[in-house]
């Protein structure tokens, strides 16, 4: 059964990240163009939460590893993950899955979303491309 826990208003939210070490600033200018948007990181990962209309917490963009300032996707290759930004695709290594995965439960357990069996496994990718699929675009 889900662990329930309690909404949260944004104000509330940026408080409760602040108190548990995130860093927390305004979200750079490219970013989904929403006013008010704030970045939060910690442990080299970060992601993009702003205001939804209700008064809640929407995340813009999914948590991430930090690589040259801009937020990297997990891509599930098959047979290895890889970080890909807009100008850069590194092989994710297991300290780099481990602090993605730890930053998303603390994030999600300060917004007050549902916590999900499968990714309380371990960390989803964001693309699952397996190179075994022919005349499949990226």
């Amino acid at each position: 059964m889900a662990k329930k826990i309690p909404v949260r208003s944004f104000n509330d939210v940026l408080g409760l990240l602040g108190g548990q070490r995130f860093d927390v600033a305004p979200a750079q200018e490219g970013a989904k163009r929403t006013p008010n948007a704030v970045q939060v990181r910690k442990y080299g990962c970060a992601a993009e939460i702003a205001a939804s209309p209700d008064g809640t917490v929407e995340i813009l963009s999914r948590p991430g590893w930090l690589l040259n300032g801009e937020i990297a996707r997990v891509l599930d290759r098959g047979y290895q993950k890889f970080l890909r930004t807009s100008k850069l695709e590194i092989p994710a290594m297991a300290d780099h899955l481990r602090s993605i995965h730890e930053f998303t439960e603390e994030l999600n357990e300060a917004i007050g979303k549902t916590s999900l069996y499968n990714q309380a496994l371990g960390t989803t990718s964001n693309v699952y491309h397996y190179d075994r699929v022919e005349g499949r675009d990226d």
